[in-house]
């Protein structure tokens, strides 16, 4: 099945060739694309971080396990919902892959059902979260234009203040603040304060999905910086 950037793939690491095949015939039986590695470096060597889907991963491999690599997503810049697969179950494995982030940790032979249902739900989150980051890097651009001063004006308006209270506190007048503001929100492509609030305060905020959890530090947004 031929897959655009855009389209959702469903990543398969498995050593056991069988497993694989059974799992791209699943993945494509309900109209979803796969793609198979036998290890580790396989994917890493093919991944794009700009495509779109989950993994799912069986826990023992030669060389990198399944577990390795998941609690090192992060440094590798990538940020998929994972489902962990595993023929060798136990309890601490499981805490493992659970608090590495895994959104599922399914023990050999699973429900097939049950997989697909953790493959859809973990595309959706991935949806979520790539278009929570493109509302990001968006809002970055637009800030980067604001001069100092509608910097300053942006701050203080984040933080409640009043008009009055902002002029004085900027040392001017209240029409030179509304020239401000209305520079602000041209450049924020927003026609309300309301409007303002909500972009900036929506765009600024971690999505807290449960597959981001164990993989991806607290980001602290900075008004401004860049």
């Amino acid at each position: 099945m031929q897959t655009s950037a855009s389209t959702p793939v469903v990543f398969v690491i498995d050593d056991h060739a069988t497993v694989c095949d059974a799992l791209r015939e699943l993945v494509a039986s309900v109209g979803l694309a796969a793609q198979t590695y036998s290890n580790v470096q396989e994917f890493l060597a093919d991944y794009q971080s700009d495509q779109p889907g989950c993994l799912v991963l069986d826990v023992r491999m030669p060389g990198t396990s399944g577990i390795e690599l998941l609690e090192r997503l992060y440094e590798y810049e990538i940020f998929l919902p994972v489902i962990v697969i595993t023929g060798h179950g136990d309890v601490p494995t499981s805490v493992r892959a659970m608090k590495a982030g895994a959104l599922e940790f399914l023990e050999k032979p699973f429900n097939e059902q049950s997989l697909l249902d953790r493959i859809r739900e973990a595309i959706a989150w991935d949806a979520e979260w790539r278009s929570q980051r493109r509302a990001q890097r968006e809002l970055e651009a637009e800030l980067a234009r604001l001069t100092p001063r509608e910097r300053e004006v942006l701050e203080a308006m984040l933080q409640g203040r009043t008009n009055k209270s902002i002029a004085r506190m900027l040392g001017i007048s209240r029409k030179t603040l509304d020239v401000h503001r209305r520079r602000i929100q041209q450049k924020l492509h927003v026609d309300s304060y309301a409007e303002l609030i909500h972009k900036v305060l929506r765009s600024s905020a971690e999505p807290c999905l449960p597959w981001v959890r164990g993989r991806m530090a607290s980001r602290a947004f900075t008004l401004g910086r860049g």
